[in-house]
């Protein structure tokens, strides 16, 4: 028999009903929260995946078209592959729980989540990730939750948590923060909600109200947290009880003699292949010594080989107070970056940190080249695109190239949405800006490298953004009250770490954050010196960029297109276009331009020949203007009457001569002067009230 769980959260209702739907699932929830409905599943197979040493997950998002009640575009009429929106979304469920699952944890587990109705109050994301986490707390599934997620926003200085899409368009900010239920709470305090995943962006907001915003977030989440725990005290299964790999103590004391001391030497090899071959060569030869008897004893010291791995460098870093490159915590690698190195791209920038590359090139484009975005709450139109690719070559591997995944998308999303804030607005620079990041070497932080590399390709091109903008990456390391809060981090830090934290800002504040922590115990004071010291590490790195670009060039590219736009009146776009496009087929077939007209009466010309768009532009107003008084005009004949001629004098636009002003002598009729097709230089002597224009050959000549 189905069951209803509810709560208040953040103002307005939320329900959780269970045993309603998706019976063989492991767990399941239906999340309404207003009109948006959300199913969530969450399936674990019985048997064991051996020989893993990772956790077999997979977090799906779908967004169901219906739920809007949208018929899906193009020619198969459904859903097909996932869209921006569900890649991010499910990503966001992944990062949350995915360090909650227990060690030795290597069953094949998947959570879907599909959005079944949607409103435009309520964001599905936020009724998923509690759908999520709900369906495993009443599952057999192992699961270090509840877990809820939370959207907070600003709008006139008061912090708002899920506001409206409405809401959101007047906030300075939008993060969305995953917390997660701790026991015993501090302060004497039943449960602690610590944060797990934060995804945000920001229109350069201070580092301390973003702080101040974090943790009114997790205070809301005590809500949902509360429901959860109702709901497995009710209805909840037995948890599968999962051992933890047990460790041959005598077998670890022999890998740690064999391999210690070369590990030791390992970290302190600050060039990332000379390490990783030295470490390869050290482990393969403890494997070769240790399981020369015994061949099926290899996973255990492949596990406690990594297990050392980890311990020898934290226990470097925390104990010894020294990172693998010698780098002080908060210190910043060698930066070094050029601008203008692509001959033909619109704009470009080579940017090094370290051993991590980013390669940006710029490409500007006209309206037409605007992504359009169909999410089934609603379409985007974007005029700012920012790819990002990660080839095998870029870690020295050698595998098959494909299209993006999940993590360049994510990344590329994160990049993207840190520079958005310094773009000009439309009326003022008119293109469609697209921006490609090749990541040609990585060890650590290849995403803040794609945005510093970035905003130099854009300064390259010409793009007036308003400021510099930067990205850093930070670690931490924490056991116990021995806390180690790192700057720039590698690749090895971020693995061994306990989290990995993304700032990106001007000098004046923060633009996008990414967040993802694997342990408890992330206190406000930490994460205020972490956002600290990424201010610190962030307007470094500005002022290395701007020793290579200090602003924007004065000038496009001369292989841009040049944007010219043009305002006639809206009710003058028809003659624009023309019968059938006629009008707007002939500007781009005689001059060779690209051109755009818009309802509102804005006509915008693009072309890299100065010429060719000037001609364009005066064709346009040809086609437009209204006749003036006391002007000369060349006509056509289109009509001859006894009395005159009506003459076409603009395209549309006839005026009449009357046979007095044909000629200075006296006419008797009017075909001895025009024919019908005849051309004839005329001025306007007259327009009345009612538009009617009188025209004159005789002034004219």
């Amino acid at each position: 028999m189905s069951q209803v769980f509810s709560t208040d959260f953040a103002g307005r209702p939320i329900s959780v009903k269970v045993n309603y739907m998706a019976g063989q699932a492991n767990g399941s929830a239906l999340v309404q929260y207003g009109d948006t409905v959300v199913l969530v599943t969450a399936v674990a197979v019985k048997s064991r995946r051996e020989g893993l040493d990772f956790l077999p997950l997979t977090v799906d998002y779908q967004e169901m078209t219906s739920a809007a009640g949208k018929i899906p575009g193009g020619f198969f009429k459904r859903e097909g592959r996932p869209n921006e929106r569900e890649v991010l979304t499910s990503r966001i469920i992944d990062r949350s729980v995915r360090p909650l699952f227990p060690k030795g944890y290597v069953y094949e587990t998947q959570i879907v989540a599909t959005v079944l109705s949607v409103d435009n109050e309520n964001n599905p994301d936020v009724a998923a990730m509690l759908g999520a986490s709900a369906a495993m707390e009443i599952s057999d599934i192992p699961f270090k939750g509840p877990v809820g997620g939370v959207r907070v926003g600003r709008i006139d200085g008061q912090f708002v948590c899920n506001p409206s899409q409405e809401q959101m368009t007047q906030s300075d900010f939008s993060l969305f923060l995953v917390g997660r239920k701790v026991t015993p709470g501090t302060g004497g305090k039943p449960y602690d909600i610590n944060l797990v995943m934060l995804e945000g962006e920001a229109r350069e907001v201070a580092e301390d109200v973003l702080v101040d915003a974090i943790q009114c977030g997790l205070d809301e989440l005590a809500a949902v947290i509360d429901l959860q725990d109702k709901m497995r005290e009710a209805i909840g299964q037995p948890k599968r009880v999962i051992e933890p790999p047990k460790v041959d103590e005598a077998l670890a004391l022999r890998i740690k003699e064999l391999a210690l001391s070369g590990l030791q030497q390992a970290y302190v090899t600050p060039g990332k292949h000379d390490r990783y071959a030295q470490l390869d060569a050290l482990r393969d030869t403890v494997l070769k010594t240790v399981t020369e008897e015994n061949e099926a004893l290899a996973p255990q010291v492949r596990g406690i080989f990594e297990e050392l791995e980890r311990q020898v460098l934290r226990g470097m870093i925390l104990g010894q107070k020294k990172r693998i490159d010698g780098r002080a915590y908060n210190e910043i690698r060698p930066i070094w970056s050029e601008a203008g190195i692509l001959p033909r791209a619109h704009g470009s920038a080579l940017f090094t940190r370290g051993e991590t590359q980013a390669l940006a090139s710029l490409t500007l484009g006209t309206s037409s080249d605007e992504q359009r975005l169909d999410f089934i709450m609603g379409e985007e139109f974007r005029s700012f695109l920012l790819h990002y690719n990660f080839p095998p070559y870029s870690v020295g591997e050698a595998r098959p190239l494909r299209s993006p995944g999940r993590r360049e998308i994510g990344h590329g999303n994160l990049a993207r949405r840190a520079i958005v804030p310094v773009l000009p607005s439309a009326e003022d620079f008119p293109y469609t800006i697209r921006i490609v990041s090749e990541i040609l070497s990585s060890n650590g932080s290849s995403s803040m490298a794609t945005v510093c590399g970035g905003i130099l390709a854009l300064m390259d091109g010409g793009v007036p953004v308003k400021d510099v903008v930067a990205g850093i990456a930070m670690g931490l390391l924490k056991e116990g009250e021995n806390v180690a809060v790192l700057s720039d981090i590698l690749g090895d830090e971020d693995h061994t770490g306990d989290m990995d934290f993304k700032v990106c800002g001007t000098k004046n504040g923060v633009t996008a954050l990414q967040m993802d922590i694997k342990i408890d115990g992330l206190t406000e004071a930490i994460l205020r010196q972490a956002l600290q010291q990424a201010k610190e590490g962030r307007l470094h790195i500005i002022g290395k960029l701007k020793e290579t670009l200090s602003q924007a060039r004065s000038d496009i590219s001369i292989y841009a297109p040049r944007i010219t736009t043009v305002k006639v009146r809206p009710e003058r776009v028809r003659d624009v276009i023309g019968t059938g496009g006629k009008n707007i087929r002939q500007i781009i077939n005689e001059t060779g331009v690209t051109i755009d007209v818009e309802d509102d009466g804005t006509v915008t010309i693009a072309s890299s020949d100065a010429e060719a768009s000037a001609r364009a532009v005066a064709m346009v107003k040809w086609l437009t203007e209204d006749a003036e008084i006391g002007k000369i005009y060349r006509g056509t004949v289109k009509k001859i009457m006894d009395f005159g001629a009506f003459v076409e004098i603009l395209p549309g636009t006839e005026g009449l001569i009357h046979i007095s002003q044909l000629a200075k002598e006296r006419v008797n009729k009017v075909t001895d002067i025009l024919q019908e097709g005849d051309e004839v230089m005329v001025k306007v002597l007259e327009i009345d009230k009612a538009g009617k224009i009188r025209l004159s050959r005789k002034e004219a000549l």
